[in-house]
């Protein structure tokens, strides 16, 4: 097997599972979760043996702090534990990384969303909120003429390529 089908198989199968954990996480939640947004290299395609699960995560209510609301997915966690040793045996050191925010804190830029209004999925997502939420910043960008830029393996953001001196850009 070739290093590209190997690279296409384990992105296949991290992609899976972060559609498991999504279930896990809509079973454990119920009405107050939101959005469940998977970004970065497993979207993009480019995952490795030491890459991360990137999910952003949307509640209508959580508790004030990251180590609170991360208990909130312990169960869901917990459940796909089993896998990720199988795939810690196997030497792909993969977990999940969340970004968890409720629906108020994500009708707020976050920087995060750059890349996520070109590469991410959708997992769930109640009423579409995130959907709305990076398409009103899709339109933002392209009004600004913005432009992600790509150096090798690294990318950025150029949002107003003819910025003039003292200008402001708020997104």
């Amino acid at each position: 097997m070739s290093a590209t089908q190997d690279v296409r198989q384990l992105n296949a199968h991290l992609l899976a599972l972060a559609r498991q954990y999504a279930e896990q996480i809509h079973d454990t939640l119920g009405e107050n979760l939101v959005s469940v947004v998977l970004f970065g290299s497993v979207v993009r395609g480019e995952t490795g043996p030491y890459s991360d699960i990137d999910l952003f995560i949307v509640l209508e209510d959580a508790p004030h702090g990251m180590i609170r609301r991360r208990a909130l997915l312990e169960p869901a966690r917990e459940a796909l534990t089993p896998v990720l040793e199988e795939l810690w045996d196997q030497d792909i050191y993969t977990d999940f990384v969340e970004i968890i925010r409720t629906r108020h804190e994500a009708q707020h830029f976050h920087p995060v969303y750059l890349d996520m209004t070109q590469e991410s999925v959708l997992l769930y997502d109640k009423e579409g909120f995130m959907a709305g939420v990076l398409e009103q910043l899709r339109k933002r960008l392209q009004s600004l003429g913005a432009r992600r830029k790509r150096v090798g393996r690294v990318h950025y953001w150029d949002l107003k390529p003819d910025l003039q001196p003292g200008e402001v850009i708020e997104l």
